[in-house]
């Protein structure tokens, strides 16, 4: 569009996003007016009302609607862009961050990320604990045109499936056991059948509604008739439940050696062997930072689920 600012067009496409003055303000990091008289001054410039300002928000009029779909055309051509010039990066030194779960970076992630930091000091790792996959192909709808302020360059995710236009490689199985804690009287202490622990014995179980994961269906479709007496939301949650004696409860065999004070009352259960993955965007696999923190911290990482599982 000639004549036409990029960053004028923002200002439009956060008020299309948003549907409000304010929401646009919040995504772009400035007050309300400012996003105002942006959007003024491109109407003006463009001689066509862009937004009509409607009780229940910002509807886009045809021409705004059109501005619109080029304008995410070219704030796709610019994430392009800028993945593939910072993917030409092969220096050894910069900025990387990695997303994952809170349970993978308290159990699978410190002493692999303090060797990395050791060999190679010019990297800053910043660690981002987040439960869902970050598109790491787009950067999140509420960050502004800095490449500084995308979500992750990496993703590590317990996942049974990601995402195809994502690259990188499974690091190994993390298979889940039922575990009670040790010397309890009232709850079992050796290896007992599946079966016979959901009909016997107390549980912590998860989330009442929760489907996303795997272990989530698993626990909606056998425990319907145990005895549920604690519900929580994550591993390490469960984890802190087991260790009180309350029930028996399922963890990822790799949390064993942080909490001897548990045993293991079953067999790692098949349907609930969900792999390890690092992920990278493929425009980001050439990056000196990347290539080498997948390298080096994923093979460190699959020694352990190997020697866990």
């Amino acid at each position: 569009m000639p004549g036409l600012d990029w960053s004028d067009l923002r200002y439009a496409l956060a008020i299309g996003q948003g549907g409000s003055l304010a929401a646009a303000a919040r995504q772009l990091g400035v007050n309300h007016t400012t996003v105002l008289r942006r959007l003024d001054a491109l109407e003006a410039r463009l001689g066509a009302r862009l937004f009509e300002r409607q009780r229940q928000g910002y509807q886009p009029t045809e021409a705004g609607a059109l501005l619109l779909e080029q304008a995410r055309r070219m704030a796709d051509q610019a994430d392009e862009i800028e993945r593939r010039v910072i993917g030409r990066d092969r220096e050894l030194t910069g900025e990387l961050r990695v997303t994952t779960a809170f349970v993978v970076m308290e159990h699978l992630l410190p002493d692999p990320l303090a060797r990395f930091a050791q060999a190679y000091p010019g990297i800053e790792v910043e660690v981002l604990e987040n439960a869902f996959l970050v598109d790491l192909a787009r950067r999140s709808a509420e960050s502004s045109t800095s490449w500084s302020q995308r979500q992750a360059d990496v993703a590590l995710r317990l996942s049974s499936q990601v995402a195809e236009h994502l690259v990188g490689r499974p690091l190994g199985p993390a298979p889940c056991r039922i575990y009670a804690l040790r010397g309890a009287p009232d709850l079992p202490q050796a290896v007992t059948p599946v079966p016979v622990l959901l009909k016997e014995a107390p549980w912590v179980a998860f989330e009442r509604d929760a489907r996303s994961r795997v272990y989530d269906r698993w626990m909606r479709q056998h425990l319907a008739s145990a005895r549920v007496r604690v519900r929580v939301d994550i591993f390490n949650a469960m984890a802190a439940m087991l260790r009180t004696g309350i029930g028996v409860g399922m963890l990822p065999t790799f949390m064993e050696a942080r909490h001897p004070e548990l045993v293991a009352v079953s067999e790692p259960i098949p349907e609930l062997s969900v792999p390890v993955w690092m992920l990278t965007h493929p425009d980001l696999r050439d990056t000196g930072r990347v290539r080498v923190f997948m390298q080096h911290v994923g093979d460190a990482i699959a020694e352990r689920l190997q020697a866990a599982s």
